[in-house]
């Protein structure tokens, strides 16, 4: 599978999540330190992660906003730390171009924004420029949809649309539906069995949905977060089935054969 200039093996594979934030849903605090950071990096680089995404910022219910300045300073180091330390993919969890441009310069590989360009109107120009990957996220203001997985999809081929008459490469968009960002539960359930048509548009398709409220959901409710592990797995497996071909997920050992497995079919 080509990421850019960059190949990697197989026909999927797995990004783990490296939140350095103090707030996030599951793993909020755990890698505040550049230290602590790393040496979660280097964990899930050895459990087969091939790609690392770095966040500055919880995008929780509720979350804390943090500007720029904050951010590049969470996140700038702990990208050169890697980099330094690992031959990885990074990417840059990030609607906010200022922190994008300072990521790619500290060595990140990969935009993945939230707002798919549409926070500052600059990231798409700069994944131009810099001619690198980006993935853009479906995300809405609010739960309305006429038919979930339809308006997803038409989202999705808008923004890539505007992206490539930005200058972005076709083979440097990627596309994610957003599990969990201005969708309750049911529609989130809709999505997931619309998958497959979000898999046709004609981009690669990132799916992340580690921890969220429907793998609790469909687990039947009240579990912890850090206990919806083995349903996130299996949302992998249902998901890569569906032609997904990257997984973002905070575990990244429980997905790993997973991913090596029916990557091989696909």
């Amino acid at each position: 599978m080509q990421i850019g200039h960059h190949q990697v093996a197989g026909n999927a594979c797995v990004m783990g999540v490296l939140n350095v934030t103090p707030d996030s849903f599951s793993d909020g605090g755990n890698y505040t330190s550049v230290e602590a950071a790393l040496k979660q990096a280097e964990q899930m680089i050895a459990e087969g992660a091939k790609i690392i995404d770095v966040g500055g910022e919880s995008t929780r219910p509720d979350f804390t906003f943090v500007d720029a300045e904050d951010e590049i300073a969470r996140v700038v180091p702990v990208i050169k730390a890697i980099k330094k330390n690992f031959d990885i993919l990074v990417s840059i969890d990030t609607y906010k171009t200022e922190t994008a441009r300072a990521a790619l310069i500290a060595g990140a590989d990969i935009l993945n924004d939230v707002w798919a360009g549409l926070y500052d109107g600059e990231m798409l120009a700069l994944a131009a420029e810099k001619n690198v990957p980006i993935i853009l996220m479906h995300n809405q203001d609010e739960e309305v949809y006429n038919d979930v997985t339809q308006d997803v999809c038409d989202f999705l081929a808008k923004r890539a649309q505007v992206a490539l008459d930005a200058g972005v490469a076709k083979g440097n968009i990627w596309i994610d539906p957003g599990f969990g960002f201005a969708k309750n539960v049911e529609q989130n359930v809709d999505l997931l069995k619309g998958l497959d048509k979000v898999c046709q548009l004609g981009y690669p398709v990132l799916f992340g949905i580690s921890r969220k409220r429907v793998v609790d959901y469909l687990l039947g409710g009240n579990t912890a977060a850090l206990d919806r592990d083995m349903g996130t797995a299996a949302l992998s497996a249902y998901a890569l089935s569906k032609g997904c071909q990257i997984v973002r997920v905070h575990n990244v050992e429980v997905n790993r054969d997973i991913v090596k497995v029916i990557s091989q079919l696909m």
